[in-house]
């Protein structure tokens, strides 16, 4: 509860004093806080208080951007990483409150004033994709800006608040030159979509913009990076509209519309959540013109930031990912990949006393049996060695081939994962041999019913 609270005042001094930072952060924050207290106040189970922490949390990007749809969709696309009834409904009333509630306020209004988006037709659609493809490319670049700068002043040896003062000093720098650096960019991006600006002014205010958000999150200030993302979006799509305009001045429309794909565009291949993306710029427009041009754009860029970078603005997302991406790497798992040598293995020639040492050194109940040739036989049981012994049979002259099982199971190296498994459910043992094929049954190694059962847990695990 403290740190929360004192990563929010830092937040609020931060915002304040022009830092070149979001205010959402702390608002899910603060948000996702109060749920979580109130759920511990009345004892919820842990499901329970997880679904209420992410109702907190939707509520909290709602208050900051206006949109109840979108930041239903920020927290199960992003937080929950799946869209289900029993979650959606309750987190889909939060944001509505907390929209409703917001708009009682007197003096509040959305942070971004959207003008009418003209109608796109004809060709002028694969322009949207062009810019999707522009911002899928950089959105990885501008998060693996941030990750640098936090690296770089992470080696700088000085206590925080040295290195935050050092954040400031560079945006107060870049200020005197481009004011409209300073802050969250919002009255900037309103500009843009209003009234006309020149490339170059745009470029520049790009290129500081970048470079004063970096130096604040890499300084250790707490904030959001969501709004700078939309900023940047904004910037790219606007020069993009205006550069195609100059080439194509009766087919395009106005800049500012390249600028308001660009918003979703950008924001889509940051966060990875393309259908928050979607939504939350539809919902600041109002607007089914927007919808195709918009739709196109955003997926564009999400599929092109994941080929690309794999990169994502928050950890959770590339977690997801890493998990999910091992799931499929292991439903095409086959046998071969988890065979290990075969050290149980006795020739048939092996007499009774050769086969003992070796079940007293490896705790098994059997042994593989092979020939000279390595070529797979079957396997002796440790229940007829012992049977032997405790009967005082002479076994003098008895060896492993006659106490073969020769109808012992064995897999394949290209065995999928769940045939594999079922092959384990009807057998006792820790391990299986593997031969090369059933023509050919050279043994390959063993299989260990552990690490069989661990990927395919890990295959079908809950995300």
């Amino acid at each position: 509860v403290g740190t929360s609270i004192w990563r929010s005042l830092s937040s609020l001094f931060t915002i304040a004093s022009g830092g070149s930072i979001g205010r959402e952060g702390p608002m899910v924050q603060l948000a996702a806080l109060a749920a979580s207290l109130i759920g511990r106040w009345v004892h919820f189970d842990p499901s329970r208080l997880r679904l209420l922490v992410a109702c907190g949390a939707a509520a909290g990007i709602t208050s900051a951007y206006n949109a109840p749809i979108a930041g239903a969709f920020f927290v199960t696309e992003i937080v929950l990483g799946s869209i289900v009834m029993e979650s959606f409904g309750p987190i889909v009333v939060s944001s509505v409150v907390a929209n409703i509630t917001m708009r009682e306020f007197a003096g509040y209004k959305p942070p971004y004033e959207m003008p009418v988006f003209p109608p796109v037709t004809g060709v002028e659609v694969l322009l949207f994709v062009a810019l999707g493809l522009i911002c899928g490319a950089l959105a990885p670049q501008f998060l693996m800006m941030m990750a640098t700068a936090k690296k770089g002043f992470g080696r700088i040896n000085a206590p925080l608040p040295v290195r935050l003062a050092l954040g400031g000093l560079v945006v107060g720098i870049l200020s005197v030159w481009t004011p409209e650096v300073w802050g969250n960019g919002y009255s900037v991006v309103n500009s843009i979509l209003h009234s006309p600006w020149t490339w170059t002014a745009l470029a520049t205010v790009l290129v500081f913009k970048l470079i004063a958000t970096a130096a604040t999150v890499g300084s250790g200030a707490v904030g959001g990076v969501f709004t700078p993302t939309l900023f940047m979006g904004a910037v790219l799509g606007c020069l993009f509209g205006q550069g195609m305009h100059t080439l194509w001045p009766d087919g395009t429309s106005a800049s500012y519309a390249y600028a308001m794909v660009g918003m979703g565009a950008f924001l889509a291949g940051a966060t990875q959540a393309p259908l928050m993306a979607i939504l939350m710029i539809f919902e600041m427009t109002l607007s089914y013109q927007v919808v195709l041009p918009l739709m196109l754009s955003c997926v564009v860029a999400y599929f092109v930031a994941r080929a690309i970078g794999k990169a994502s603005m928050y950890e959770i997302t590339l977690h997801r990912n890493r998990e999910e991406a091992e799931r499929m790497r292991l439903r095409m798992t086959q046998m071969r990949e988890l065979v290990r040598p075969a050290q149980t293995v006795v020739l048939e020639s092996a007499t009774v006393q050769e086969m003992t040492r070796v079940f007293l050194e490896y705790p098994v109940k059997y042994l593989n049996v092979t020939d000279e040739t390595g070529r797979f036989l079957g396997a002796v049981a440790l229940a007829d060695i012992t049977s032997d012994l405790l009967q005082k049979r002479d076994t003098a002259h008895k060896h492993a081939r006659d106490d073969l099982k020769p109808t012992f199971d064995v897999l394949t190296p290209d065995m999928p994962l769940a045939v594999g498994l079922q092959h384990f459910m009807s057998f006792q043992g820790e391990r299986l041999p593997v031969v090369e094929s059933t023509r050919e049954p050279t043994l390959a190694g063993v299989v260990y019913k552990t690490s069989l059962l661990d990927a395919y847990q890990r295959m079908n695990a809950e995300r």
